[in-house]
């Protein structure tokens, strides 16, 4: 057994190796356990190669409605190149994330990692094979063996959960692994959850031409988003062409060589069935906390995830958790802050636990949706007495300039205090604006101070503040 480190991270995911980079910048000695592939699910099967996918699809819907912009020519797309592309995206950060913890000196054990009592762990083989392997491991990789740490932070991250009778065989019945490097495209697509996943794959395989048809359980898509833009997205999609059953469940599958026959029950006990060549399975994820020795070490888990203080600290001195594996909003942002805010206390630093109302969800299909903070439903619900402003994109200039006139930018705000307590965005580049209402919530901006605020014109940016007067009945341009 080598000499204790001051911290083993299980886990190389946005949470892992972020956590690990802070600890080593304050001087802990740090080792990082992987057991796939550096950069978790995000980088190399998530967030990543999606957005390069739903990049092509955008280019290609740009260009084909070139006619509209004065740009003629023949048009075409190379699904091969299209999914390279990806795949090439996802290795580069990979590698990244190799350089980054070898730039810091943080050691690397490749294998399956078990806590054995609390500060000791055993790294054993692995039985997952690494999707993307290093090409050449670091320097610093470390073997198997039994490991020592002050501290241990789980860092597990989280698998795509799978529904009985809906089993993914990787051909017929996909999850969203193999939406992500399909052979061929097939001609028509079932997803079921409409959450940001069925969502995005959506919204991609739709514009390349696959007939797509959405259920979902609840009474509208993005369940977590505010229902007026939830149903802004829906009439979207629909104009594109996908089919969107609600309240529905697929209730049973039947597979044939290239096909698949799906029972879908409706909210009234009504039964459809329907043929697709593909089926995706976008139910959600589930954390990874099997085979790690939780049950044996009396780590409090409730609802498939470990239970913590919110600075990650759990029931077990010394062992931590963070990211997707100890709990909703399962994204990366919040993973990799929060491994931030982890290790900074166990460093000693004071630090105030992650506001979950201040964590931004982004949906990045066309159009795009982003929110922070409580919907307008949500805020009624607890009694808030709130103005809501809301402005569309078709009376912005730089949206008509861009041609992207579908989009809504909705606030809003305490009455009383005057404080931003929601902002809810679907159009162009909404993932890219929402910070701006991060920044404000964050720093306890009140609706004069934003009114206050200069925004360059023409810019999208200027409909986030005509939000504002709206809501205290100034809006200049509607």
């Amino acid at each position: 057994m080598s000499e204790p480190y001051d911290l083993i991270i299980i886990g190389s995911g946005p949470a892992g190796y972020v956590a690990a980079i802070r600890a080593a910048q304050l001087g802990l000695k740090t080792a990082i356990v992987e057991r796939e592939h550096l950069g978790g699910i995000c980088l190399n099967w998530g967030c990543i190669p999606t957005k390069a996918l739903l990049r092509s699809a955008e280019i290609y819907r740009l260009a084909k409605a070139g006619m509209e912009f004065g740009l003629t020519g023949q048009l075409g797309f190379d699904l091969h190149r299209i999914i390279a592309r990806s795949r090439e995206i996802a290795m580069r950060l990979n590698e990244g994330v190799g350089f980054l913890i070898k730039k810091n000196k943080i050691d690397l054990i490749w294998g399956q990692a078990r806590i054995l009592a609390s500060g000791e762990i055993s790294v054993g083989v692995s039985s997952k094979s690494a999707i993307l392997p290093q090409a050449a491991p670091p320097k610093n990789t470390k073997g198997l063996g039994r490991y020592r740490a002050t501290n241990i932070i789980i860092a597990t991250g989280a698998r795509p959960r799978i529904l009985n009778g809906v089993e993914p065989d990787g051909h017929l019945i996909w999850t969203y692994f193999d939406a992500l490097k399909p052979s061929r495209l097939p001609k028509s697509l079932l997803i079921i959850g409409a959450g940001a996943i069925g969502v995005e794959f959506a919204s991609f395989y739709q514009t390349l031409g696959v007939a797509v048809t959405l259920v979902e359980a609840a009474a509208q898509i993005l369940p977590t988003e505010d229902q007026e833009i939830a149903c802004l997205m829906q009439k979207a999609l629909e104009k594109q062409g996908v089919i969107i059953k609600l309240e529905s469940r697929v209730s049973k599958i039947d597979k044939e060589t290239e096909s698949i026959r799906a029972t879908v029950e409706s909210a009234q006990g009504l039964f459809e069935t329907i043929d697709f060549e593909r089926a995706l399975s976008a139910v959600g994820v589930v954390a990874n906390v099997e085979d790690l020795g939780l049950e044996e070490l009396g780590v409090n888990l409730a609802q498939g995830v470990i239970q913590t203080n919110g600075a990650g600290q759990t029931n077990i001195s010394g062992l931590y958790a963070i990211g997707d594996v100890a709990g909703g909003p399962m994204l990366a942002h919040k993973a990799a802050h929060e491994g931030v805010i982890c290790v900074d206390m166990i460093a000693g630093i004071a630090r105030e636990p992650l506001d979950k109302m201040k964590i931004p969800g982004c949906v990045y299909a066309y159009p795009q949706v982003a929110s922070v903070g409580l919907s307008e439903d949500k805020a009624k619900k607890l009694g808030i007495d709130i103005r809501v402003g809301r402005f569309p994109y078709r009376a912005n200039g730089k949206a008509l300039a861009l041609g992207e006139v579908e989009g809504l930018v909705k606030t809003i705000f305490n009455a009383t205090s005057g404080a931003l307590i929601g902002a809810h965005l679907i159009g162009a580049e909404a993932t890219e604006l929402i910070h701006g209402f991060l920044i404000a919530m964050n720093l306890e901006t009140t609706e004069q101070e934003l009114m206050e605020t200069v925004f360059p014109h023409p810019t999208l940016s200027e409909t986030m503040l005509e939000s504002v007067y709206d809501a205290f009945d100034r809006a200049v341009h509607i």
